[in-house]
């Protein structure tokens, strides 16, 4: 059984910055895929970023393209999302995920982390 551990959540204005940190516990994790995704109150999950297990593959969405970027060490982890310039509408739970194969969609996800709060002031 994998644990997924989010750290790194919390409150911050408009215009600032945060790292969530992911780490992974009860399982050796080699080739797997990591991603972030995020839900705000009222919405479905959306897929943020994501990464395979070379570094070879990585996804960012759009709405977040140019502000946040996600890294791993190659197939170990903790994975990282270093979230810049900040927006209120970027107000979310934010959960860390771990797949076999690609993550584009929640029902690539084999893990789940418990999710981490990241509340941005207008």
């Amino acid at each position: 059984q994998v644990q997924l551990d989010e750290s790194g959540g919390g409150l911050v204005q408009a215009g600032g910055s945060l790292r969530l940190t992911c780490a992974a516990s009860g399982a050796t994790l080699t080739r797997y895929t990591m991603a972030w995704f995020r839900q705000a109150p009222g919405k479905e999950r959306e897929l943020v970023a994501a990464v395979n297990w070379s570094g070879i593959w990585s996804y960012i969405a759009d709405s977040v393209k140019g502000r946040f970027t996600t890294s791993r060490d190659n197939a170990k982890n903790p994975i990282y999302l270093q979230m810049n310039s900040l927006k209120h509408e970027d107000t979310a739970v934010y959960y860390c995920a771990v797949g076999r194969g690609k993550i584009l969609t929640t029902q690539d996800v084999d893990y789940w982390g418990k999710g981490t709060l990241v509340t941005v002031s207008s």
